[in-house]
């Protein structure tokens, strides 16, 4: 009996010396934390970037419309590009929006007349005419500080265009837009500068 406590004992007094020792020999594996996420495919940014650009409804100003069965719906053979350009903007009551009762938009959704003036849906496809040779970080300053291109020094992003309801996006989605901005099909279009009101 004596024996068999000695036995269990030592081995506990040994279990304990193994649990408090300190294995500096042994090698460590050092793992990525959780923390640090790894980037995204530019394929999965795509496709998180068509899916806010819909629920944001860039489209609804941004795209020519062309009539269907169901009404109006973006044209898809210009889609993003902007208030189009060959076509003339057309006659309206200047002193209805000069009162600041009223804002006016265009049969297309692309032109928009205020007591700002009268302004246009930029082209956000790939073209030189639209975000061609934009940076991501002239993207980010437009959507969050309201900056005409992007731009330090130029004017603010006129109405109806709603980028202090977009300020606050996380960079991870300001990128995904961006991103798919990036990979539609380049559309021609220069869209004319804002026209300020009248005297």
């Amino acid at each position: 009996m004596l024996t068999r406590i000695s036995y269990l004992a030592a081995a506990a007094v040994i279990g304990l010396a193994c649990a408090f020792t300190n294995h500096t020999d042994t090698p460590k594996v050092i793992t990525r934390s959780a923390s640090i996420q790894k980037q995204p495919s530019q394929d999965v940014l795509v496709k998180r970037g068509q899916y806010l650009v819909t629920i944001m409804g860039c489209a609804d100003c941004h795209a020519p419309k062309k009539m269907t069965p169901q009404g109006p719906a973006p044209d898809m053979d210009r889609f993003l590009s902007g208030y189009n350009s060959a076509e003339p903007l057309g006659s309206f009551d200047k002193n209805l929006v000069k009162s600041g009762q009223w804002v006016i938009f265009n049969g297309q959704n692309t032109a928009f007349a205020g007591p700002w003036g009268v302004s246009f849906a930029a082209n956000l496809t790939p073209d030189a005419t639209g975000i061609g040779s934009w940076s991501l970080a002239q993207f980010k300053k437009a959507m969050r500080q309201g900056k005409f291109k992007g731009l330090d020094n130029t004017r603010p992003l006129l109405p109806p265009m709603p980028w202090p309801g977009y300020a606050s996006m996380t960079d991870d989605d300001l990128q995904a837009v961006f991103s798919y901005l990036k990979s539609l099909k380049p559309v021609a279009n220069a869209v004319p500068a804002a026209i300020p009101p009248a005297p």
